[in-house]
C-alpha cells in the first residue's frame, strides 16, 4: 500500500508534489521521497518519516525542476528500517530513470535471479519496486537498440513488461530528457488516474483527491494494461500494451484504503461505503432485532458512512462514542501484544456517556486481527454498556493480500480457519454480525457496469492474477516487513489522520 504521483508543468512542481503527497499520506506513513528534473538532471530526496518531517525547507529548495515524482510508502516486503528502500529508485541506463511503485509483484524473486543471470543487472535492495525498475530499463533499452527513444518504443518495452512481470503494479517512471510514463497492470488492482490544469499541467496520481485537492481538474483513469507517456512539453500519448487486460479492482480499496472523498475506476469511495452500510444493515437485522439496539456507534474513522447508513435504515440513533487522537501516530517499536493493546487505547477514546446503559452496535470497516477489536469492545463494556454488538462494512478476512496491502499471515488472520462465532467468543461481543462477499461484490460493483470483477483475494481466497499457489503464499509471508520482533502496531488505528480527517 503505497500512495504515487507524477507531474509534468511548465512551473517548479516542488511544492506541487509534496502538496499531492500530504494529500496520499493515508497510504504510507513510513517513509515518503520526490525527485524532480532539471536540464537532464535529477534532484532527490527520500527518507524514513511523514511527509512533513521528511521535507524541510533545504530540501524543497534543492528540488528544482518542472517535472517529477514522488510516493509516500507503506512497505509489505524488504526492510522496514532501510532508508534505501524508500522510493523513488534511480538506474542511470538507458537514459537515466527513476521510478515509483505502488503494488506487490508476486514474481519478484523470479524476476531478481532472471536480472542477474540474463540481464547482468545487480539488484541492492529487498524492493520489488527496484527489480520493476531493472525490468522496465532492460526493456527499454532493447526497444531503443541504442538509438533515440521513440515514444513507440515506450510502448513496446512496456507490453515487454506486462509479459515478464506478475502482480500488482501501478508505476509512474521520469525517463531523463524525454518525460513521464505510467502504466497499470492488466488487471487494474491498484489505482491510477490522470488530471490537468488548465496552465497546462499534468498530473498522474493513485487517487482523484489529489487531483481535486491541487486544483486541477480530474481527466481519467488509467485503463488496466494501459500505458501513458507525457513529453515535457505537456503532450500525452497513450496505449494499451497488455493482450486480455480486464479491470478488477482491489475492493479493499473501497472499504478501507482510499480516502472517501476518492472516485477510483469511476465508483465514488464514499457512496461504495454507503451501499455497504445498507447491505449490511440487511446482515444486522437478521441476527439481532433492531428493538434490542440503542445506538450505532462508528470505529473511527472509515466505518462512519457505512454507520451512519445502517443507522438510517434501522431508525436508531448514530451516535460519535469514540475519539480518536490524531497525533499520537504510528507506534513503531512495540514489545508485544500488551503493548499493542495499551496503544489501542492511546489512540482512542470512549465519550461514556453514549455508552452507559445501552444496548450498542459497533460499526467497523473490517476486523482484520482481532485484537483491536477485542479491546475496543472491553472498553465499550468499562464505560457502562449494557450489551455491545459488533458489526463489520466487509466480510470475515481469511487469506492473505499479495497485492500490496500489509495482511498478517494466514496464523494472525483471526477469522482464518474459525466460524464467526468462534471470532464473537474471541472478540468478547454479545454478537457479531459480517458483510457477506456476494453483497459486498454487488453494492461496490453496481457502481460501475464496466468492472469484471474484483480482487477480494483477502475475503474469498480467489487471486486475480491467477498465479498463487500456496508455496508462494509461504514465501511471501517470509519476506514480509520485519520490525523489532515483527511487533510493531499495524492495526488500522496505527494509521494517522487515517482519510484526511
Amino acid at each position: 500500500m503505497c500512495g504515487i504521483v507524477g507531474v509534468v508543468s511548465n512551473a517548479p512542481v516542488n511544492q506541487l508534489i509534496y502538496d499531492s503527497l500530504l494529500l496520499l499520506q493515508h497510504r504510507g506513513q513510513d517513509a515518503a521521497g520526490i525527485v524532480t528534473q532539471q536540464d537532464r538532471k535529477f534532484f532527490m530526496h527520500k527518507a524514513k518519516g511523514m511527509v512533513k518531517d521528511v521535507f524541510r525547507t533545504r530540501n524543497m529548495r534543492a528540488l528544482p525542476g518542472s517535472c517529477g515524482l514522488g510516493q509516500v510508502r507503506y512497505p509489505t516486503a524488504g526492510n522496514a528500517f532501510s532508508e534505501e528502500e524508500a522510493q523513488p529508485f534511480y538506474v542511470n541506463a538507458p537514459f537515466g530513470i527513476v521510478l515509483v511503485h505502488n503494488g506487490n509483484l508476486t514474481n519478484a524473486q523470479a524476476l531478481k535471479a532472471e536480472i542477474f543471470n540474463t540481464d547482468h543487472r545487480h539488484i541492492n535492495t529487498e524492493s520489488d519496486s527496484e527489480v520493476l525498475l531493472n525490468v522496465l530499463a532492460d526493456e527499454l533499452d532493447k526497444a531503443t537498440r541504442g538509438k533515440p527513444m521513440r515514444v513507440g518504443d515506450v510502448f513496446t518495452a512496456v507490453r515487454a513488461v506486462h509479459k515478464r512481470i506478475r502482480g500488482s503494479y501501478a508505476v509512474i517512471a521520469l525517463i531523463a530528457g524525454h518525460g513521464v510514463l505510467a502504466f497499470r497492470d492488466p488487471f487494474g488492482i491498484r489505482p491510477l488516474c490522470m488530471g490537468r490544469s488548465s496552465e497546462g499541467t499534468v498530473m498522474l496520481a493513485s487517487e482523484s483527491v489529489v487531483v481535486d485537492g491541487t486544483g486541477h481538474v480530474f481527466d481519467r483513469d488509467i485503463a488496466p494494461g494501459e500505458a501513458v507517456f507525457i513529453d515535457l512539453e505537456g503532450r500525452v500519448s497513450a496505449q494499451q500494451c497488455a493482450d486480455l487486460p480486464r479491470l478488477n479492482p482491489c475492493i479493499f480499496e473501497f472499504v478501507y484504503l482510499a480516502r472517501p472523498d476518492s472516485v477510483m475506476d469511476g465508483i465514488s469511495v464514499y457512496q461504495a461505503r454507503l451501499n455497504l452500510g445498507e447491505t449490511l444493515a440487511k446482515r444486522v437485522i437478521s441476527t439481532v432485532p433492531p428493538s434490542e439496539i440503542d445506538v450505532v456507534i462508528p470505529i473511527p474513522e472509515s466505518s462512519r458512512p457505512s454507520a451512519m447508513q445502517l443507522a438510517q435504515l434501522l431508525g436508531l440513533p448514530y451516535r460519535e462514542g469514540f475519539v480518536k487522537n490524531r497525533y499520537v501516530g504510528r507506534t513503531f517499536i512495540m514489545p508485544g501484544q500488551a503493548v499493542r493493546k495499551k496503544s489501542v487505547r492511546q489512540k482512542l477514546n470512549v465519550i461514556g456517556s453514549e455508552f452507559k446503559g445501552r444496548n450498542v452496535l459497533l460499526v467497523d470497516d473490517s476486523i482484520v486481527r482481532g485484537t483491536t477489536s477485542r479491546e475496543i469492545v472491553q472498553m465499550a463494556r468499562e464505560a457502562g454498556a449494557n450489551k455491545v454488538y459488533m458489526a463489520s462494512a466487509a466480510p470475515p478476512v481469511r487469506y492473505p493480500n499479495v497485492y500490496g496491502i500489509d495482511m498478517p499471515t494466514v496464523e494472525e488472520l483471526v477469522a482464518h480457519g474459525r466460524t464467526v462465532e468462534e471470532v464473537r467468543q474471541i472478540i468478547g461481543a454479545d454478537a457479531l454480525i459480517y458483510q457477506d462477499v456476494d453483497a459486498m461484490k454487488q453494492a461496490i460493483g453496481q457502481l460501475n457496469g464496466r468492472l469484471s470483477g474484483f480482487d477480494a483475494s483477502c475475503f474469498d481466497g480467489v487471486y486475480v492474477t491467477g498465479d498463487i499457489q500456496a508455496e508462494d503464499i509461504a514465501r511471501m509471508n517470509a519476506s514480509r516487513v520485519k520490525t523489532v520482533e515483527d511487533e510493531a502496531d499495524t492495526s488500522r488505528l496505527a494509521l494517522p489522520n487515517h482519510q484526511g480527517d
